[in-house]
């Protein structure tokens, strides 16, 4: 029998956050064969306008629960549901469902609904602050792509939705379904790291090509233990120059970005397996390994270990 997977949405929803998984649980559908029957639905149905000004069909919501519920997110969502009937029916089909899921933004009305009070659970990091505002009852994870909590699983910003589908068709199908929707996809079967390795170093985007130039350099050169002279010399500016421009462009002095982008590209290493942390260590440049665990420290609050740790009790 068919799994049937309910997409709610709103007016001024995201539209890649429904598009995104329904795309993948339709390929997952086709690689086997009435495992799945999807469904969208609104508050009224009808039309309902995504936020990109596009329209889509939607049945009314019911009662009857389906197998999958998955909440939508965008920047109607403070908007939807607003009323308490509205909101209690919505709750009322969540909680008959045997697993709910929110896309992005979605979170929020997760956690209206009470159905996040005590539970992990992730969403968008550019709104993190709000939701910690509004729900300090959550036990909020900024820098994961999804969570799952029991019956109630949560996803970050807009495509992590997708990571959010596969995991759920790994779950019911296994793994080999999964890979193949992902390769279908063009996408990472499971992708690393949490959300900092998309947030987290925006802010070291400069305005000129040379310091972007620069920081291409180090990226390219992590491994190797080189003076901040060098990424100077690769750019044509004296080392006092350099340093000078790179701050201002980026708020951060040269041996802390460098810093920044060896632990960026560990993270991901080091939450994924098995891999000594003395080798990561030292094809990243920091070295030894007791630098990066001062660095991970700095940087995220947790050491190397830690993070692995973290990493592999939230995975499904």
């Amino acid at each position: 029998m068919s799994r049937k997977v309910t997409f709610f949405i709103f007016p001024q929803f995201q539209l890649l956050d429904l598009s995104g998984p329904l795309s993948a649980f339709d390929l997952a559908e086709r690689a086997c064969p009435g495992s799945y029957a999807t469904e969208v639905v609104s508050e009224s149905g009808g039309l309902v306008p995504s936020s990109a000004g596009l329209q889509v069909v939607s049945l009314r919501a019911d009662l009857a629960a389906p197998d999958t519920l998955i909440i939508v997110g965008g920047r109607g969502v403070h908007q939807s549901c607003i009323t308490p009937n509205s909101c209690a029916r919505l709750q009322r089909t969540a909680e008959k469902s045997r697993r709910v899921a929110s896309v992005c933004t979605g979170a929020f009305l997760l956690a209206r609904m009470g159905l996040l009070t005590g539970r992990k659970a992730t969403t968008h990091w550019r709104h993190v602050g709000r939701f910690r505002t509004e729900h300090p009852d959550v036990m909020l994870d900024d820098d994961r792509i999804f969570i799952k909590d029991g019956p109630v699983w949560s996803s970050a910003g807009i495509t992590a939705g997708i990571d959010l589908a596969l995991a759920l068709i790994e779950e019911d199908l296994g793994a080999t379904v999964s890979k193949t929707v992902a390769r279908e996809l063009v996408m990472s079967h499971r992708r690393l790291g949490g959300q900092s390795q998309f947030s987290a170093m925006l802010d070291l985007e400069p305005e000129s090509h040379r310091i972007r130039d620069a920081l291409t350099y180090a990226r390219e050169h992590l491994a190797e233990d080189f003076p901040i002279d060098a990424m100077a010399a690769a750019v044509g500016l004296s080392t006092r120059q350099f340093g000078r421009v790179f701050l201002a462009e980026t708020g951060q002095t040269p041996a802390r970005a460098v810093e920044r982008l060896r632990a960026e590209a560990a993270r991901p290493r080091i939450e994924d397996g098995d891999e000594p942390l003395e080798h990561i260590a030292a094809s990243v440049g920091f070295g030894q390994a007791e630098r990066m665990r001062q660095a991970f420290v700095k940087l995220y609050g947790q050491s190397p270990q830690a993070l692995r740790r973290h990493m592999r009790r939230g995975m499904p």
